[in-house]
């Protein structure tokens, strides 16, 4: 008699690592007995090509999202003023733009691209009113604190606009890559991207359509990494990309009928640690945490080598970037001197608590690293949360310790939103509330600078600062992968685990 397991009963096997392959196996024979057929589906499932994700967007609104699934997705809705090259330096996307004062910029609609979901064309007093609105502080727009030095908006007619600025910034049209949005008839969002909101609904079952072509895509929330891939196999969903254990990307680079996509990533994962906090606020304590960690160990256990070491936010392959070769090392040794002058020993550990989301892959991470602490001296108690709970206490400052990644990441004024004592939420996400005069100087300095090679200068020494202060401890760039059923084609997987590759996306005959 054949029986067949059940997705609870898939579920109910535990995610470690001892006992993975048992449950691949199972993952094998669901997939053999339980392959889905297409034509069982609703015409609309039919039609769409199914992205899984691993957390739900938490906000279609461009001006108030943060998390990464949220930007990436509103990426597809709403063109931004700017956009970015190869080189992570801004480009043209809605506008073109002048300096004409250190003060004053003119930003000129293009002709192409401004077309908004209604068939509207999208003018300048829409982007006027979007960062009006961040900028109004009743909203509580996250990202107000890196635009406060706007001082007016001026609307010269339907293509052109101009800022006014408190200060000199030459990094200003970086800042303006967030998407621009108009509001319809009911009061709903409306964008200029490539892809129309197709049904509004739970944001963990999000309906996109292709605007060229009216290809639909749906984007569900799929939390355990191996049931995703449970379902690409069975035909349940046709994409998924990160989040995944080394051992499910080797599993899945073997699958005959699934494609394969890996590529060097730019996204940032790191510690972060709260800075008032009287045991986590100790500098020594914070370096003895990134002597005591043995990243390439975790690299090549934990990702099969598909990472690289970081030592800043910023990539060394960018044009603000440190140079390769400042990667924090690892010595145990160095670390429990610096604990003992705190007055710390075996017999009396620190203790620190370490919050972390449910993911498997990021608690199997927390709990390597507390395991490499424990053996200098500190007491790690790893607390996981669901990824809304877990995001929300980080927002609020409610942690000693955590581990994140930044994502996206384009211009050094990352800097100034994150480690800027004038950041500190709600005017921005110095989270951690780290305070330094010197940091706040160079990241002033930087940004008022109009030579390219001091303006550089001063960000690395900008970086070299934060690897002594370690408001963050550097950890790694996590490689980009996407996997895919055999007739899904055309995707591009970019650096930064954007979801721009959708647009090329197309179903091929076998």
């Amino acid at each position: 008699m054949i029986r067949v397991i059940t997705m609870s009963a898939l579920l109910r096997i535990p995610i470690v690592t001892g006992n993975l392959w048992q449950r691949l196996l199972v993952v094998c024979c669901c997939a053999s007995m339980l392959a889905c057929d297409r034509g069982s589906l609703s015409g609309e499932e039919q039609q769409a090509f199914r992205f899984a994700v691993t957390a739900a967007p938490l906000s279609l609104d461009p001006r108030l999202a943060t998390d990464a699934t949220s930007e990436r997705i509103n990426h597809l809705l709403y063109r931004g003023l700017v956009e970015f090259d190869e080189a992570r330096r801004p480009v043209p996307g809605l506008a073109t733009w002048r300096q004409l004062t250190p003060q004053h910029y003119r930003f000129s609609m293009a002709d192409g691209k401004r077309r908004l979901t209604d068939g509207r064309r999208l003018q300048a007093r829409h982007v006027k009113a979007t960062y009006d609105f961040i900028l109004d502080p009743a909203n509580a727009s996250p990202h107000r604190g890196n635009l406060a030095h706007i001082t007016r908006i001026e609307v010269l007619d339907k293509d052109r606009l101009d800022f006014h600025l408190a200060r000199p910034d030459s990094l200003f049209p970086a800042r303006l890559a967030i998407g621009i949005v108009a509001e319809d008839k009911r009061g709903g969002l409306l964008g200029s991207g490539a892809f129309r909101l197709h049904q509004a609904g739970p944001l963990h079952d999000v309906w996109l359509q292709r605007r060229r072509d009216g290809q639909l895509f749906r984007f569900l929330h799929i939390a355990d990494p191996t049931v995703r891939v449970l379902k690409l196999l069975r035909g349940e969903i046709d994409m998924l990309q990160n989040d995944l254990s080394p051992e499910l990307v080797k599993y899945l680079a073997g699958q005959e009928n699934l494609r394969l996509l890996t590529r060097h990533g730019t996204n940032f994962t790191y510690l972060g640690f709260n800075l008032d906090d009287a045991v986590t606020g100790r500098v020594e304590l914070r370096r003895a945490i990134a002597l005591a960690i043995d990243r390439g160990a975790l690299i090549r256990h934990l990702f099969a080598a598909r990472a690289r070491q970081a030592a800043s936010i910023l990539t060394p392959e960018h044009w603000a970037g440190l140079a390769a070769g400042r990667e924090q090392g690892f010595d145990p040794a160095a670390a429990r001197r610096l604990l003992a002058g705190l007055g710390y020993t075996p017999d009396k550990p620190v203790k620190v608590i370490y919050k972390t989301s449910t993911d498997p892959l990021r608690l199997r991470i927390a709990t390597v690293i507390r395991q490499q602490l424990a053996e200098v001296g500190i007491d790690v108690e790893i607390r996981s949360y669901d990824w809304g709970t877990f995001f929300a206490d980080i927002k609020t400052g409610n942690f000693q310790m955590y581990s994140l990644s930044w994502v996206g990441v384009r211009a050094p004024d990352i800097f100034e939103y994150i480690f800027h004592s004038r950041s500190i939420p709600p005017a921005g996400a110095n989270r951690g509330r780290y305070r330094s005069q010197r940091a706040d100087g160079l990241i002033e300095a930087a940004i008022g600078e109009t030579d390219v090679a001091t303006m550089t200068s001063l960000w690395q020494a900008l970086q070299v600062q934060l690897l002594d202060d370690l408001p963050y401890v550097p950890l790694w760039y996590e490689d980009q992968v996407f996997a895919s059923r055999e007739d899904v084609a055309g995707y591009r997987l970019g650096a930064d685990g954007n979801y721009d590759g959708l647009n090329m996306v197309e179903r091929v005959t076998q």
